[in-house]
């Protein structure tokens, strides 16, 4: 299967916070829209790498992309490193996207800007083909993304462009609920993080109305991209009230 967009985190539920709804919106134009997480997330306070499998496949059917894979990399001890490189190269060479959305290039938690110079390099790397991977015993064919945008984590950077979510907020916020063991929940007995607060989902919905905002929408997700963009008519760009 080929893929427009392939969504990469390094932790179930990046994805989900960063930019599910503009997956969501690739979606509802037709898109083939996958996601791939580089790590179970074993090392989070709450829950466990099983439970967050679970989670991660309930969110996948809420969002309804169309594959989601986990690559298994040790949360918080994978390194940018061939061994790493060449699995995420066989994952670009399969599903050969035309963007990638990857974790930001620097945040709070370290391995977010870790994944990140990893994944650009793996899909500069992917269009190599001196490059040899295998996919079911046969050689992959090079392929290297048009794009390869981040998306916005914990810490605000400022974005390149943003993309209009208005229309899929709730469905969003219902895909980050899916991880019932990391996000609050009342009925759960497990220690309280940064990230299980009321208030931090609140911020998520925060940042996307402020994101929306300065776009003239109501909600929006901001990107960062080294790449120049280019648009075949100003009828492209969204009208931002003066």
């Amino acid at each position: 299967m080929k893929l427009d967009i392939l969504a990469i985190g390094v932790h179930p539920d990046d994805v989900e916070l960063g930019c599910a709804g503009t997956l969501l919106a690739a979606i509802a134009e037709g898109k083939q829209v996958g996601i791939v997480d580089l790590t179970r997330g074993e090392l989070g306070t709450r829950g466990t790498a099983e439970t967050r499998k679970v989670e991660s496949r309930n969110a996948a059917d809420i969002l309804g992309i169309d594959i989601r894979e986990n690559l298994g990399m040790p949360d918080g001890f994978f390194q940018n490193d061939e061994t790493n490189q060449r699995k995420l190269i066989q994952i670009i060479r399969k599903y050969q996207p035309t963007i990638i959305l990857a974790n930001a290039p620097e945040d709070r938690h370290p391995d977010h800007g870790r994944s990140s110079k990893m994944i650009s390099d793996a899909a500069f790397l992917s269009g190599l083909r001196k490059i040899e991977t295998l996919q079911d015993g046969e050689l992959q064919k090079e392929w290297r993304p048009t794009y390869v945008f981040n998306y916005l984590q914990d810490r605000f950077l400022q974005p390149s462009f943003v993309v209009d979510i208005s229309a899929h907020i709730n469905q969003k916020l219902a895909a980050i609920h899916a991880y019932t063991t990391q996000f609050y929940n009342p009925d759960l007995n497990e220690p309280q993080t940064y990230i299980s607060t009321p208030q931090f989902i609140e911020s998520v919905k925060a940042r996307a109305m402020m994101l929306g905002k300065r776009i003239g929408v109501e909600y929006g997700e901001g990107y960062l991209t080294e790449k120049m963009i280019g648009i075949s008519s100003f009828d492209h760009i969204i009208k931002i009230p003066t």
